[in-house]
């Protein structure tokens, strides 16, 4: 509530104040009464109040003479509202040269006058969150500063007292670190402070900055030097109220407690430290007392590793594909791989999935989500939405190396028709011809099928048995000779195949020629 303080030399105006104006309404309550300048000069000095309702006319100490006075104390700018009887314009001119905000004359009409509270309110609240905002900012700077160790040694002292530091004090830094992958998700360091402020008691606080979009670095403040046992709760209900409330998976990376200004930067180092185990650790919160001695690996897998998922994705084995991805992360994990190495071994995945794409003649639009992911800091992934994210991009980069095989496949199988309406006299098979056109022998006969709806030997065969029959036409070759001819290894096969086709023996068919007169017809 707003304090006010009445200052009239008539009771009267001052009591049908208080009748006139509803002022919880206005947020504002009556702290105080006076009847002249000295005596409400007084009250000002002990209330402090936010607004004071003046009469100027007053014995002792009329009302410009008060403001003036009040104007010349520290630490204090309450908002003046002046009553009056007379309307003197010179009275006007200096109140407002003294900063006066209204000037309302007798008889007061409460609408007139709520309606100028109302103002006067919405002013001291406006000018409260721009000094609230000052002052946030300025320990922003100056938290920042004692964070990277960058104050001087003679400022420590206005720093300490700032921030509440005293000999006693236990200090420690965190990292808090949000992790939503490709999501464009927000939380503000406004949400994030009103959270752990919760935490917060007599002897303990918790101030906040955000170093990057979406990490926040943390001091927690203990008046007196804590346990272990209670350093270890603080973080545990942290972690809770964060879990709980944020809606968002993060990271929670504390330090080691300090006992001075001149180590913060120590625990700040210890905290990024830990955030750098947090693929090899199980659980939100990382502690660098716990992973100090835990080396990180920091290389590449090796490309051979590499090698068999773009394999597995080239040939759309997707459970073969799955139990490697599944396997590559539990090796980051049980390794203990460093963000780094992470990052640089799904890499040298994506590069590679990317170099057999361009090979078919594809470009990186058709991997928008491997691009994307290539493209990515490490800061805003845990391990599992990094494997969740890397698996859809496997998923559309698959489902593009299809794609482009596809479109490859139409122009190939006019090539392998065209190769076979050449060749069909030679010793020729699905498989020889898969061979020569680097092909899966089973997805070629599904391919020439899907293509000429029709099957490849069947589609052989009946080019050589119209070949066969032009020679029994047009020649007078012996049997085993038209077979060698028309690609036949065994005459006793060709005449199987023949009648297979024809209906009728290789011989019938040229003795039905001889009959008929039709040589060269039929």
């Amino acid at each position: 509530m707003l304090k006010v303080l009445l200052v009239d030399d008539e009771m009267f105006v001052r009591k049908g104040m208080y009748e006139l104006i509803d002022w919880q309404a206005l947020g504002m309550e009556i702290a105080g009464e006076a009847e002249n300048g000295l005596e409400a000069l007084k009250q000002v000095e002990y209330l402090q109040p936010d607004v004071i309702i003046t009469d100027i006319r007053m014995p002792i100490l009329d009302g410009l003479e008060l403001i003036q006075a009040v104007a010349n104390l520290p630490n204090l700018e309450p908002v003046f509202i002046i009553i009056s009887g007379y309307h003197d314009f010179k009275y006007a001119q200096q109140a407002i040269r003294y900063g006066v905000h209204d000037y309302i004359l007798k008889p007061i009409d409460d609408e007139e006058m709520t309606a100028t509270l109302q103002k006067s309110a919405q002013m001291i609240c406006n000018k409260r969150k721009h000094i609230l905002l000052a002052e946030e900012q300025v320990c922003n700077i100056m938290l920042e500063d004692m964070i990277k160790g960058q104050v001087q040694k003679e400022d420590e002292h206005r720093y300490a007292e700032v921030f509440g530091i005293n000999r006693h004090s236990g200090l420690l830094i965190g990292l808090i670190e949000l992790h939503t992958g490709l999501e464009l998700r927000k939380v503000t360091l406004h949400r994030v402070r009103e959270l752990l402020h919760t935490l917060e008691d007599d002897d303990f606080n918790i101030f906040v900055i955000e170093e990057q979009r979406g990490r926040f670095a943390m001091m927690l403040l203990w008046k007196e030097q804590p346990t272990n046992r209670n350093v270890e709760d603080k973080i545990q209900r942290m972690d809770r109220v964060l879990s709980e409330q944020l809606n968002v998976d993060f990271g929670l990376y504390p330090g080691t407690l300090v006992s001075d200004m001149a180590n913060i930067p120590r625990s700040l180092t210890e905290a990024e430290e830990a955030a750098r185990h947090k693929y090899a650790e199980h659980g939100r919160v990382v502690k660098y007392a716990e992973v100090k001695d835990k080396p990180l690996y920091v290389f590449n897998v090796n490309q051979e590793d590499v090698d068999p998922v773009i394999l597995s994705l080239e040939e759309r084995d997707h459970t073969a594909c799955h139990t490697m991805v599944d396997d590559m992360f539990k090796l980051f994990q049980v390794r203990r791989f460093s963000p780094q190495a992470v990052t640089g071994s799904l890499l040298r995945c994506i590069t590679g999935i990317m170099a057999v794409v361009h090979e078919m003649g594809g470009t990186d639009s058709g991997l928008q989500r491997l691009k994307a992911l290539a493209e990515q800091s490490h800061e805003r992934w845990n391990l599992r939405l990094l494997k969740q994210a890397f698996w859809v991009a496997l998923e559309e980069a698959e489902e593009y190396i299809a794609e482009l095989r596809l479109e490859q496949s139409k122009g190939d199988i006019t090539k392998i028709k065209r190769y076979i309406d050449t060749h069909y006299t030679e010793n020729i098979s699905l498989k020889s011809i898969a061979a020569l056109f680097y092909m899966n022998p089973v997805y070629l006969g599904r391919l020439f099928r899907k293509s000429y709806s029709q099957y490849f030997n069947e589609y052989l065969l009946n080019l050589r048995i119209q070949e066969a029959k032009k020679l029994l036409r047009q020649t007078d070759l012996r049997m085993y000779e038209i077979a060698a001819r028309v690609g036949f290894q065994n005459a006793d096969y060709f005449v199987t195949q023949f009648e297979k086709i024809v209906k009728m023996s290789p011989t019938a068919y040229r003795n039905f020629l001889k009959e008929n007169g039709q040589r060269g017809v039929l």
